[in-house]
């Protein structure tokens, strides 16, 4: 194997690879990294009418957007998944994870050397082990390098709290169901403009997949990864450059009728019923489209480059060309949805995925794998920082389809090498941030569901998440039901839905897996929890 050191954008040729052929393998390899579409209306200033402009939608309009249910968003948690795509090293020299004690009961010598730490730098020695975040990290780590970079609110650093749950996921495989987004709308996160979003164009908004049982054609991501996929969203055309806001509105009502028209005849013509779901969700999107162009007037407010939080002033959080780089661009457009607020209280979007490629870096080199971690800690951090100056509470979850592992030779670093892969090295993360103060964990040790064996592998039998993917999605479901205090109604909200769990069905199983206590400060009507606009 070549022992050159790859830049943090080159792809990566495995000898003991086949050549990529499929996206997943184009992505983890770093060959692949997404396009963009932006799809707008055009040329429809001929359905305008000036006797009929008028400032607000007509009650024509708002009585069908009643019927359709168009109903905004809400003030659950803010929800962020990097999926890093090629088997990411997760644990041992980012974040700590030790045996049935907790983080801090340490593994073997050869246990840290398999997870990359050479004996002069195990996370017993002093200074080697960093809680600044409440989870603890190796001193050392590239992830943790990268998110104090861009996260350096020093106050907003003490209101973090995590948890890694050591779990095994197959390497190099589309099959790894580790994306949790439906599950995470599921429990009830919902955008004002957006469910859900991502910066991959498949079903999950992702490289990995969602667990087939949460599937929700409805909310399907939306692929947003650039600064102008956000402006796409409630771009209106062309014409919106010539045209006055009312004489907009009016336009995209006229629309709205005329496809109506077009619609009832095509279902007659299909033999669909007046009251059918396809006939119905078809134009409750056009009726949607002309509500968007009367809420939006003025799309610079969703414009990246316009928000000086983000960019373009010297206390931005991203710096001069920064934005340049690909993964900088999508996770300011996912977090600036997520994070960022039309009225004050609900965001554009519930939740959402940004994907990295290059992960499957075991070059037989260490420093293309700690130059990727770092950009990586620093997209984490740069939404911990925007949520801090936004006010909003935020969870973050870190994953990757398998992990790496080393022989214990070192290099210039003065690391473990990455040789080969190892899905039982693998390990997934959550970090919590709280405007309100430090989340409390819910028992000593919670940093940590399941554990490690003293070599350095997961022990499968440590907890339902450890050797089950679609169960790791359902813990991290958990735990964010339990930061609003709704873990009450994890288990109806599978039976009512018809759909299958595996952590437990009595509230006392379920509380071993729960890591932190709620952070709400509100409930609505039926008792469950929301967060206040603090």
């Amino acid at each position: 194997m070549s022992k050159t050191t790859k830049g943090v954008d080159e792809p990566l040729k495995h000898p003991d690879h086949r050549r990529p052929r499929t996206r997943r393998e184009f992505i983890a390899q770093g060959f692949s990294h997404g396009l963009g579409s932006v799809i707008g209306c055009s040329g429809l200033a001929g359905l305008l009418h000036s006797s009929k402009a008028r400032a607000a939608l007509s009650p024509e309009m708002v009585e069908r957007l009643n019927e359709c249910n168009v109903t905004g968003g809400n003030r659950k948690i803010p929800f962020i998944c990097f999926d890093l795509a090629g088997g990411a090293n997760m644990v041992g020299s980012n974040v700590l994870a030790g045996g049935q004690g907790g983080q801090l009961d340490f593994l073997s010598t050869a246990g840290y050397s398999r997870q990359g730490l050479p004996g002069d730098m195990l996370p017993s020695a002093d200074n080697n082990v960093d809680t600044t975040l409440g989870l603890a990290f190796h001193s050392d780590s590239a992830f943790l390098r990268g998110i104090l970079e861009k996260f350096t609110s020093t106050d907003a650093r003490a209101r973090m709290n995590g948890t890694v749950i050591p779990a095994r996921s197959e390497n190099d495989t589309a099959s790894n169901p580790h994306n949790p987004m439906y599950a995470i709308n599921l429990a009830g996160a919902k955008g004002e403009l957006l469910s859900l979003i991502g910066s991959r164009g498949s079903e999950s908004g992702g490289n990995s997949v969602s667990p087939g049982q949460f599937v929700n054609a409805e909310v399907r991501p939306t692929k947003i990864d650039r600064r102008t996929d956000v402006l796409g969203l409630v771009k209106v055309g062309d014409f919106g450059r010539t045209l006055t806001h009312a004489q907009v509105v009016a336009v995209m009502e006229s629309v709205s009728r005329g496809s109506d028209l077009k619609i009832d005849r095509m279902a007659q013509q299909l033999g669909l019923a007046d009251t059918d779901p396809i006939k119905e969700k078809l134009k409750c999107t056009y009726v949607n489209n002309a509500n968007l162009a009367f809420a939006y007037p003025d799309i610079d407010i969703l414009d990246i480059e316009q928000d000086p939080d983000i960019y373009g002033q010297a206390e931005s959080i991203f710096a001069e060309g920064e934005l340049n780089d690909r993964e900088f661009a999508k996770t300011a457009s996912v977090m600036k949805l997520a994070l960022d607020s039309p009225n004050g209280l609900y965001p554009y979007a519930g939740a959402g995925t940004i994907t990295m490629g290059g992960y499957d870096y075991h070059d037989s080199t260490r420093t293309t794998g700690e130059a990727r971690d770092a950009r990586a800690g620093r997209c984490m951090g740069a939404c911990l920082e925007y949520a801090a100056r936004k006010g909003r509470p935020l969870m973050i979850y870190v994953c990757s389809d398998g992990s790496v592992s080393s022989n214990g030779q070192t290099d210039s670093t003065g690391k473990g090498v990455w040789t080969t892969d190892n899905q039982q090295t693998g390990a997934s993360f959550f970090l919590v941030y709280n405007p309100g103060g430090k989340p409390e964990l819910t028992s000593p040790g919670r940093n940590q569901l399941g554990y490690m064996t003293s070599g350095g592998n997961v022990e499968t039998t440590s907890s339902p998440a450890a050797n089950s993917v679609s169960q790791l999605v359902q813990m991290v479901m958990l735990n964010y039901m339990a930061l609003h205090g709704d873990q009450g109604h994890f288990t109806d909200l599978f039976s009512e839905n018809g759909l299958i769990q595996g952590l437990g069905n009595n509230a006392a199983t379920l509380d071993q897996y729960i890591a932190f206590a709620p952070i709400t400060t509100e409930v609505d009507s039926e008792g469950k929890g929301v967060i206040s606009n603090t």
